[in-house]
């Protein structure tokens, strides 16, 4: 039996990542053929990241690498199709994933560190916030980065030859 609350959850987190991902693919220029096929990565790849955080239990890095992996490998495959570079399809596609509200915290967590001058324990509990936020945003950047990147080293001939018309007519 299909759980129409998780379904509809997942489908509207897929569509405001396309919508973002489409935004992001457009400023940054690439062939008109590409934008669509970001967006279906992004979808794709942040639905993933959501349903493992909401429903598996799983961190917010592992859930964020597993999702660039598949995006990652996804735009390898569309990749080949569209003859352009796979980074033109992932970098807007993982950006939705970027962890902005973990990244604001830390500031205002360093923010008021800096005014809590007067009371020692506001300030210890504002700069292990400010650690705590900060480890987090780095480390999913990291592995949103990394994540997406393997798949260009495990296919490494392929990734970088698929742009050419030639390898195309060789058999």
């Amino acid at each position: 039996m299909i759980d129409w609350t998780i379904t509809g959850a997942i489908l509207a987190d897929a569509l405001g990542a396309a919508i973002a991902a489409i935004g992001f693919s457009v400023i940054s220029n690439p062939p008109r053929r590409a934008i669509l096929y970001t967006a279906i990565l992004a979808a794709v790849g942040h639905s993933i990241r959501f349903f493992l955080l909401q429903y598996t239990g799983l961190d917010i890095a592992s859930s964020s690498f597993i999702a660039s992996f598949s995006i990652g490998m996804l735009s390898l495959l569309a990749a080949d199709k569209l003859l352009c570079p796979a980074t033109v399809l992932y970098i807007p596609a993982l950006l939705p994933m970027i962890p902005g509200m973990y990244a604001y915290r830390t500031v205002f967590s360093l923010i008021k560190f800096l005014q809590s001058s007067g009371n020692e324990s506001e300030a210890i509990h504002y700069l292990l916030e400010m650690f705590k936020n900060g480890i987090t945003t780095a480390s999913v950047l990291f592995t949103l980065a990394v994540g997406a990147t393997i798949p260009l080293f495990i296919f490494y001939k392929r990734a970088f030859t698929m742009t050419r018309a030639s390898r195309r007519t060789k058999k």
